[in-house]
This record gives C-alpha cells, sequence and structure tokens, in this order.
C-alpha cells in the first residue's frame, strides 16, 4: 500500500494499510481518511483510456508522511522535492491494485502501472496525483468502476463538490456515482470484536465502496 519516507534511512513504513505502528493502533479502523477527485478519461475515438485520480489525506497522514523530508524552504515542498515520496507511493499501490476495480460491460477489466503521478501539499494537506491507464482502450457502453481498501484500513470519501468528471467522453455518456454506505452499530460491533493481531476480513470493505457508473449510447 502507500508507503512513507523518513530520513536518514529513508525507511519505508507501511501508512495507507493503517499506519501500524503498535498493536494498539490495530483496534482502530480506519486509519486513514482520503477524500477524491476521478476522472474517466477517454481518446479521440470515444473509447475509455483510463481514470485520473486526485487523492488528498487526512492532516494526520499528511504531517507524518513529510516528516524527515528535505526540502529548501521550510514546510514548503516542490513537486520534485516531493517525486521521491510519489514514485514510492504509487509502486507500493499495484500489491494492491491501486483500490480501484473497473468492469466494462459487466466484465472485469485490467489497468497497467500509474503514470502522470506527483504528490502536492497544499494547506498541509497531501494530494496525490496519477493516471491509471487501462490495459487495453475500453470501448464500451457500459464501465462501472469502484474505489475501496478492501480491509478498510483507508476510508475512501467522494468529495462534496464536482468528485468525478468524464473528460473527452463521445456526447451522451451519464455519470452516475453511489457513494459508501454508512457505518451502523452492527459494522461497529464487527470491528470492536476484531483482536489487536487479527484481520479485516476483505468482504467488509467492499461495502463502502465508491460507485462510479458511466452509460453511453
Amino acid at each position: 500500500m502507500f508507503r512513507i519516507m523518513t530520513r536518514p534511512a529513508r525507511l519505508l513504513l507501511t501508512a495507507l494499510a493503517g499506519l501500524l505502528v503498535s498493536a494498539a493502533t490495530a483496534l482502530a479502523h480506519p486509519h486513514v481518511w482520503v477524500t477524491m477527485k476521478s476522472e474517466v478519461v477517454y481518446s479521440a475515438d470515444g473509447t475509455a483510456i483510463g481514470i485520473r485520480h486526485a487523492w488528498t489525506f487526512d492532516d494526520m497522514f499528511s504531517t507524518f508522511a513529510i516528516q524527515g523530508l528535505e526540502s529548501k524552504q521550510k514546510g514548503v515542498f516542490t513537486r520534485e522535492e516531493l517525486q521521491p515520496l510519489a514514485e514510492v507511493n504509487v509502486t507500493s499501490l499495484k500489491e494492491y491494485d491501486f483500490f480501484t476495480h473497473a468492469k466494462a460491460n459487466g466484465r472485469k477489466t485490467s489497468f497497467v502501472e500509474p503514470k502522470e503521478y506527483h504528490l502536492e501539499l497544499k494547506d498541509s494537506l497531501l494530494t496525490l496525483h496519477f493516471m491509471l491507464p487501462f490495459k487495453a482502450p475500453v470501448n464500451t457502453k457500459s464501465l462501472d468502476l469502484e474505489v475501496f481498501d478492501p480491509g478498510y484500513f483507508v476510508d475512501f470519501q467522494l468529495a462534496e463538490k464536482n468528485p468525478v468528471a468524464l473528460t473527452g467522453a463521445p456526447a451522451g455518456c451519464k455519470l452516475d456515482l453511489g457513494k459508501p454506505q454508512e457505518m451502523n452499530k452492527e459494522m461497529a460491533q464487527r470491528l470492536a470484536e476484531i483482536p489487536p493481531d487479527g484481520k479485516i476480513p476483505e468482504t467488509f470493505g467492499d461495502q463502502f465502496a465508491n460507485k462510479i457508473r458511466v452509460r453511453c449510447p
């Protein structure tokens, strides 16, 4: 999952998986909160070529992530100074399928490695930008995307304003969004019953999936 680089050894710590620095923290779920904006990107021939994500992390994670990173101006980081950390993060995402799942006409569609990635620090919050291309361009009338962490160590939420856009889509394509369900008492109880060294069932996190549906004529 996402990882953090710290000085001097550039120690790689699992962060988006939960910031598991002690057994005690394992009782808290989720560990990291992400506000997401996404674009479904189309080419000139009308095929979908990928999804461009912008994931803004919560203030605690953002502060922890940049600890030990060097910059010319204290507290201010350029894109170039953050790029090594961005590379570590997108490389780590591959193992977890980038938390992004797609189906075209009901059939699973794969992604290849991210490109055009960088980190941005604004108002003390880190945002990871990256383009996630489909393995092959998708020419379909029905495209369904879900973003979630199966283990629910990270909570993804769509931004309140303009969370998803269609870029270059054919005329007539319509976008529909489905937000995750809210945590109820039964779900909270299930999380509380998991021991410190336990693992959340992978089927738990998909209940909190953000759903992006595109229908084209």
